[in-house]
């Protein structure tokens, strides 16, 4: 008899910065999602889609679920709770090596009306103990009824495969929903949007990414395997304009050669990256700057 193929969607949830875009990123084998230390990075809902012989998992990387301060922070947290609609299973995510907070149960609390199975991934076991991860395993067996508790760290790859594998225990069988070579449901302006936002959180060193939009005006081809980008960061305030650009342009440059290298290397093209800063006052809690930027729920 001949193995029939499972195929379904995950939706990956937890708080803010325990690793979701990382886990993603390890299993998917290539960066679709991206990462910072700060939390709040992820902003869109993502589809991230690894397919082999036996099945095709179609992830949703969610933005941290947590209480909002402005209407990006609500845009956020309804593109979390839209992914726990029609699903197939859900890996709620926590930081291992940190105590369980509010936060951590504030997502448990919207997981129980959920009827598909819920896998516990307690991520960052690198830095902890055999003792601490079996503590951690006790005490959040006794909050939900979890399918499986899988304890993995997505920045060393140590135990991921376990995650895939449990999944495809549980999926339906099913179609390939996307083709063999797709990652992400991603056109490739936002791609690039979303790496120069990511070298923008990796460069500055305190609130202002949280103020940052990143738009793609203009992208096309100018033949012979060379791309033209055109970028507008958006900036809430004037001080924060001159933040981004730093003394004599050296933040932006700098911004600006790390992105075109991630770019080049995603298109496969050379690439010739055009970066502006505007500001665009109080962008986050207003609607339409929102729609503008892409911050759209269905």
């Amino acid at each position: 008899m001949e193995d029939t193929f499972k195929s379904g969607f995950v939706a990956v949830v937890g708080r803010p910065n325990v690793g979701k875009s990382t886990l993603i990123n390890h299993i998917i084998k290539q960066k679709v999602s991206i990462v910072s230390d700060k939390a709040q990075t992820t902003r869109n809902r993502i589809l991230c889609i690894h397919t082999d012989d036996e099945c095709q998992i179609v992830f949703l990387d969610t933005p941290g679920i947590h209480k909002p301060h402005h209407k990006l922070g609500e845009f956020m947290d309804e593109a979390a709770y839209q992914s726990l609609q029609d699903i197939d299973a859900v890996l709620f995510l926590i930081s291992g090596n940190e105590k369980k907070g509010p936060g951590d149960l504030f997502v448990l609390d919207k997981l129980k009306s959920t009827k598909v199975p819920v896998f516990l991934v307690i991520n960052k076991t690198d830095l902890m103990s055999r003792e601490e991860i079996l503590h951690k395993i006790t005490e959040y067996n006794a909050l939900y009824d979890f399918a499986q508790i899988i304890p993995i760290s997505a920045l060393t790859g140590d135990n991921v495969d376990a995650v895939v594998g449990e999944l495809k225990k549980i999926l339906p069988e099913g179609p390939k929903y996307f083709p063999d070579d797709m990652i992400t449901d991603q056109p490739e302006r936002l791609l690039a949007a979303e790496i120069v936002r990511e070298k923008l959180f990796q460069c500055l060193r305190d609130e202002v990414p949280h103020s940052i939009a990143v738009y793609v005006e203009e992208m096309k081809n100018r033949g012979h395997n060379k791309v033209y980008i055109r970028v507008t960061v958006y900036v809430e305030r004037d001080s924060q304009k001159r933040i981004v650009i730093g003394k004599n342009g050296t933040i932006l440059k700098e911004v600006g050669r790390l992105a075109r290298q991630e770019i080049e290397h995603v298109l496969g093209s050379s690439v010739f990256l055009d970066i502006w800063v505007k500001v665009k006052k109080d962008w986050r809690n207003k609607p339409s700057a929102l729609s503008e930027f892409g911050y759209k729920n269905e």
